[in-house]
């Protein structure tokens, strides 16, 4: 392997570490599963991890409900204010969003598959067409009547007007272009993911929980086609016995020195 400058000792487990960069070394094909967790260093907080934003207010997961939502005014100009005063409309990119979009330019990005709604891995660099946006953006408003999409600034900057604003073409109700809970996820979106999945030599999967079926159950179409899983959370997940490795090390210093470690392999 290439000399470097990462220093494996400084990490939890260097052995895992080593193991971990030995595998994205040799791969050919990388895909990558993000969650919330690597946007918690834009600060953008997470949903269910200690500090997380259900954990710490469980009324606000009701607020992501689809019923819920179609069918209460009162709770859809509750989301439009927070909509509008979301942390993402702020936030930068972080360390290690750039590194996903240094590990594309080693040629070994097969795709970015992510449950984040921010938009941070492009603006961070990775190629638009390489991101798979399971779960939707927030950079988008669709009509649930009629399906006209339109960009978010343009709606919520009608919200000093209108609470509840309505489609511009058929009046009807708008939310943000996310998967809500009740809502199913966009089928031909899943495929794109799955076929990601089995067509990789590592699947990473970073900053998730790896809970929330069917996205989770993409580490079982990488493994049973041969790939290996390395996990980077902070927190257990169910898939961690079936991992080749797991990094327990902040999302902002174990990927861009696992990253790092590609590069110098390469130079």
């Amino acid at each position: 392997m290439a000399s470097t400058t990462t220093d494996s000792a400084s990490f939890v487990d260097p052995e895992d570490f080593e193991r971990a960069a030995d595998l994205l070394v040799s791969a050919e094909r990388v895909t990558v599963l993000t969650g919330a967790g690597v946007s918690t260093d834009s600060g953008i907080p997470d949903y269910r991890g200690p500090q997380g934003v259900w954990t710490t207010d469980p009324g606000a997961q009701a607020l992501s409900d689809i019923d819920t939502y179609m069918g209460d005014v009162d709770v859809r100009r509750e989301v439009w204010t927070q909509r509008r005063a979301h942390r993402m409309w702020r936030a930068r990119p972080n360390a290690a969003h750039r590194a996903f979009a240094e590990l594309e330019a080693t040629g070994r990005l097969r795709a970015l598959v992510t449950q984040n709604v921010d938009g941070l891995h492009q603006v961070g660099g990775v190629t638009g067409d390489r991101v798979v946006e399971v779960h939707g953006t927030l950079l988008r408003v669709v009509c649930m009547a009629c399906g006209l999409r339109t960009p978010s600034e343009k709606v919520l900057a009608r919200l000093d007007e209108e609470s509840d604003p309505r489609c511009v073409e058929c009046g009807g109700i708008q939310k943000s272009d996310t998967i809500s809970f009740g809502q199913r996820l966009d089928a031909d979106v899943v495929e794109e993911a799955t076929r990601a999945a089995r067509e990789c030599d590592v699947f990473l999967a970073v900053g998730t929980s790896l809970t929330v079926h069917p996205v989770a159950g993409l580490c079982d179409v990488a493994m049973m086609s041969g790939a290996s899983l390395v996990v980077v959370n902070a927190e257990p997940t169910p898939y961690d016995d079936f991992a080749a490795v797991v990094l327990r090390d902040p999302i902002g210093k174990a990927v861009p020195a696992l990253v790092e470690r590609v590069r110098a392999a390469q130079a």
